[in-house]
Formats: C-alpha cells, sequence, structure tokens
C-alpha cells in the first residue's frame, strides 16, 4: 500500500461447512478483527445461530448466509457436515462447485482484497484473478499432516493412480528428518481415503494441492516453533509463500461449569481425574469403546468419559448394548459415562482434572497442553495419527497409546499402560520427561505475547501483498 492514511483490508473467510474447519476460520477472523480487518464470513443459514456467539463482538465481523445448491441425495436442511453421512460428504462437496456462479456474484459486490478459503474450494482462485482479488489457501491442518499427505512429492515413485497402503506408510520423497519416520498398516489404509476419487469428482489431494498451486500465498495454522521443519518442506514443495498464523490458541472459556460436573469433580483429589473425548464427529467401533472403558477402570482413578454416536443413534441404548454388564454399577461414584456435548475447556481447567485421553485433534491437544492435563492420545483417523506423532514424538509432550498395526487394535491394558505413563510413573524417566515438556509447551501457548506476535507478523506480511 501507498503511503497516506491506511486503507481498511476486507478479507473473506470461506471455510468448508464442517465445524472442524469452521471453527479455526473463526478463530483467525477474530485475531484479523482486532487488527482492524473488516471480516465478511460466509457459510449457509443453518450455521449462524451456533456460530455467530463464538465471534468477538464487534461491527467489523458479518456473516453472510449462502445458499447450498440441490444435489440429489443431500437432505437441503443439512448445512454441515455433523449429521450427514460418508456418502453425503461427497455429495456437500459437488454441491460446493456448483457455488461457483453465487460466490463469483458475492465476491463482484464486496471487492475484498483477500480470499481466506478452504480445500474443498479449490476453484476459488481461478475465479479471484478475474476480480482482481488475493486468495490464501488457508488449511486447518497441522503442517506434519499437510507435508505428509497434500505435496507433490506424494506421488514420486508411486507407479499406480493413486499410492498404495504400502507408499503412505512412508514419509514423501525429501520428507524431514525428524522423530516421526513412519505410519502403521491401519494408519496408511485411512489416509488412503485423501486420494480416492468419489462420483467422478477429484480427490481431496487433487483439490488440495489445486488450490495450494493457484492461490496467491498459503497460510497455515502452524508456527516455527511447533512445526518448523514441515512449514519448510511445504515452502520448498510450492515454491510461493507460507504464512503462519500460529496455534490459534483458544480464549479462555467463558461461564462458569454446571453444578453437577463441579460436584462431582470436587470430590476428586487435584490432578487425579481422567478427562476422556474424542469430539462430536469421531465415533468409536464396539470393540474400542468396550476396552477403553475397562482400560479407564483398570487404572483404578477416577474419570469421565465422553462417547458420541452418529445422529438418529439412541446413546443410551448403544451404552446398554456395548459396555459389559454391571459396568455402570461397578464404576459408581469414581468413573462417568456421559454421552452430549460438555463444557470441555472449563472441565480441563479444573483443579481436580489432571489427564486428557483424546483422539488427537488439534483443538483438544491445545486445550490440554494450556491446562495441566497430561495427554494420552488415541487417534482415530486422517490428520489425527500425524497430529499424535508431532506431540508424542517430536514435541515429547504427550503419549501414544500402543496399537496393533494392521488393523489398530488396542486393550485395556493398552490404554492402562499409557495413563499410567503420565499419571502413576510420574517419577520413572518417560514420564518427567513427558511432564517438563508439558510444561514447556504450555507456558510458549500461554504466553499472549508470543501468540499476539505471530498474528501481528501475519498482517504485517499480508499488508506487503496489496
Amino acid at each position: 500500500m501507498a503511503g497516506g492514511e491506511a486503507k481498511e483490508i476486507h478479507a473473506v473467510m470461506f471455510p468448508y461447512f464442517a465445524f472442524g474447519h469452521i471453527s479455526p476460520f473463526i478463530q483467525l477472523s477474530n485475531k484479523l478483527s482486532l487488527h482492524g480487518f473488516r471480516i465478511s464470513f460466509l457459510t449457509p443459514p443453518g450455521n449462524v445461530s451456533r456460530i455467530k456467539s463464538s465471534f468477538l463482538v464487534t461491527s467489523t465481523i458479518q456473516i453472510i448466509p449462502i445458499q447450498i445448491p440441490k444435489v440429489q441425495g443431500l437432505p437441503t436442511h443439512l448445512h454441515n457436515t455433523s449429521e450427514m453421512t460418508p456418502a453425503m460428504h461427497e455429495l456437500l462437496k459437488e454441491a460446493v462447485d456448483l457455488m461457483q456462479p453465487q460466490i463469483k456474484t458475492l465476491l463482484s459486490e464486496l471487492r475484498p482484497q483477500f480470499v481466506f478459503f478452504d480445500f474443498a474450494h479449490h476453484w476459488v482462485p481461478k475465479l479471484c484473478s478475474q476480480l482482481g482479488i488475493k486468495t490464501l489457501s488457508f488449511s486447518v491442518f497441522s503442517a506434519i499432516s499437510g507435508a505428509y499427505v497434500t505435496v507433490p512429492a506424494r506421488f514420486i515413485g508411486v507407479e499406480t493412480e493413486e499410492p498404495t497402503v504400502d507408499d503412505l506408510k512412508k514419509p514423501p520423497c525429501g520428507y524431514p528428518q525428524t522423530s516421526f519416520t513412519s505410519l502403521k498398516a491401519f494408519q496408511a489404509q485411512d489416509l488412503s481415503y485423501v486420494y480416492k476419487s468419489f462420483n467422478g469428482r477429484p480427490a481431496v489431494y487433487h483439490t488440495a494441492v489445486d488450490g495450494f498451486n493457484s492461490c496467491s500465498a498459503i497460510v497455515l495454522k502452524s508456527c516455527n516453533e511447533m512445526e518448523g521443519p514441515y512449514v519448510d518442506f511445504i515452502k520448498t514443495q510450492y515454491q510461493k509463500p507460507v504464512l503462519l498464523t500460529g496455534p490459534l490458541t483458544p480464549d479462555p472459556p467463558s461461564g462458569v461449569l454446571d453444578e453437577k460436573w463441579a460436584t462431582w469433580l470436587s470430590q476428586h483429589p487435584p490432578k487425579s481425574v481422567i478427562f476422556c473425548s474424542f469430539g462430536s464427529e469421531t465415533f468409536l467401533k464396539d470393540d474400542q469403546l468396550k476396552e477403553l472403558a475397562t482400560g479407564l477402570e483398570l487404572t483404578g482413578l477416577p474419570f469421565i468419559l465422553v462417547v458420541n454416536f452418529p445422529g438418529g443413534v439412541e446413546a443410551r441404548a448403544e451404552l446398554d448394548r456395548v459396555l459389559p454388564k454391571g459396568f455402570m454399577e461397578a464404576i459408581k461414584g469414581r468413573g462417568v459415562v456421559h454421552s452430549g456435548w460438555v463444557q470441555q475447556q472449563l472441565i480441563l481447567a479444573h483443579e481436580s482434572v489432571g489427564c486428557c485421553i483424546c483422539h488427537s485433534g488439534f483443538s483438544s491437544i491445545m486445550e490440554a497442553l494450556m491446562n495441566d492435563c497430561q495427554l494420552v492420545l488415541l487417534p482415530l483417523k486422517g490428520d489425527q495419527f500425524l497430529n499424535s506423532k508431532l506431540v508424542a514424538g517430536d514435541m515429547k509432550a504427550g503419549v501414544e497409546v500402543s496399537r496393533r498395526e494392521e488393523d489398530g487394535y488396542f486393550s485395556k491394558e493398552n490404554i492402562k499402560e499409557a495413563v499410567e505413563t503420565v499419571m502413576v510413573d510420574v517419577d520413572k524417566e518417560a514420564g518427567v520427561s513427558i511432564r517438563q515438556n508439558h510444561m514447556k509447551w504450555k507456558d510458549f501457548l500461554l504466553n499472549a505475547e508470543i501468540q499476539d506476535k505471530l498474528i501481528s507478523n501475519l498482517v504485517e506480511q499480508l499488508k506487503t501483498m496489496l
């Protein structure tokens, strides 16, 4: 921007319609609005009531409802992925592609300087180039997973149309040398979804790489302190600016913990309770739930187990069917099994909670690290496998549950061993080291000056692009 009065910067946010994607876009919107950016946030109308309270109360952020085009087989009342079947997820991507005329008209009216877009919206750069708008492909995934899964090098040495499980067990050519060297077969098998085409539409890999190749700059929800080698590898792969938002640490929770949780937690000693949750869209198989629950019981420690089920499933009936007979009676007073939403941040912040078992979703990891909750990682799909390698391997700030190579099976003893590493064997070398590293990363994440500087640097880099 030339001299004279600074012009207001207007950015459009266009996340994919899954709350795991929408939330980081909201966090980034809030951070940028504090630096004077005007934000237009695009999402279908059915999401507005759920997300509007997450934005800072500021006149510079506006939510703009957009319509999902009709696609046969995609229910019109569903505006996000939370209640969609896997087949509907693929139909939603088809619907997203049909939004191009609507988005072009909207952007022609809004005339922003920037559009931050998600992996499924790979057509945004071409559309925006006609309007003179800079585009930023904002990846909500960790750099370690992006560097492993969605880089051109992933196809070097691949002799088939898509990488095999054996290909995916190994890092791509040129991948940085870190503590992470390979995936297990069951993890590679799960990642193979990224390279599969559905309904004639390009695979996730191809839409993501297309977006990275054609955008003005790539934006990662990361920082060099946590993921420097992986950020550098992505830079070499795409030969364009790679900007960093930092980890976008969650704001301190507002409100007060519900009395039922506060009362129950206060009955237990400080740092003794295990909190176990897998988010709203990660579901356990029958054998996983059974082994997890009985593993928690085996630890002898008090615990809260939060279990969710796909839409339309009656939670209590499922729990009665899967859990061992007499289990609920056996854990009375010491354990709680809950289905549905909970005040996760407030629970993790309670003085009685000392351990968090989670699916390695990055938001859950950050929330646990920012509290005194030792991390036990049980990744179940996709980028969660890579996030777990980062935290347990590179950062050495948690422990991953041991699993079987071919199918990922874990036993109640595997759960017990992992928990004991960070909660019981605290004087042994592994436990001591993990606790020390946990404290180091907690201090880093809670250092407001460092986190603010990461956003300030991003803002300055964006300004130089205008």
